[in-house]
């Protein structure tokens, strides 16, 4: 690790801690020539398994563009979109395990943006899902109904 203040490439690390419920960890170190301290965080990198058995690092922002075509039109804000991003990754870290599937990427899509506008989610899964027809809609919507009338009125 290089020093950021003399770019010095010796550095002791002084103290480390598990932060972020274990997906990070944090350490204190000091630099042995200029002698500053400053912190690192290290992140564990999430890959993702694409159907072609490549490889490439997960990145947020590539998930959330895909959403964003589905929200096209849709009173769904930026924000929604970060937060809908960050639920997703945070989804896929507790998972514990550093590769994913980019089907299991795609199946943590599906839950929190169907809580942030339906007529989205049923634009993202008829891709997502390879919707065909009609039919396959009306299926999608006749399920969201019956879970809809299954699940307790939250307002009471």
């Amino acid at each position: 690790m290089h020093c950021p203040y003399c770019k010095h490439c010796d550095t002791k690390v002084l103290d480390s801690r598990v932060a972020d419920d274990g997906a990070q960890i944090r350490r204190r170190r000091v630099c042995q020539s200029c002698e500053k301290r400053f912190t690192t965080v290290e992140l564990m990198q999430l890959t993702v398994l694409k159907r072609s058995g490549a490889t490439e690092p997960f990145h947020r922002e590539k998930a959330v563009a895909g959403v964003r075509k589905a929200c096209k039109g849709r009173p769904v804000s930026e924000d929604d979109l970060a937060r809908l991003g960050q639920v997703v990754e945070d989804q896929l870290r507790l998972a514990g395990s550093p590769e994913v599937a980019a089907h299991e990427v795609g199946l943590a899509i599906l839950g929190p943006l169907r809580q942030l506008d339906e007529v989205a989610y049923l634009r993202f899964a008829s891709v997502y899902r390879g919707f065909e027809s009609a039919a396959d809609f009306e299926s999608e919507i006749q399920l969201m109904r019956a879970e809809r009338e299954l699940s307790p009125a939250e307002t009471g």
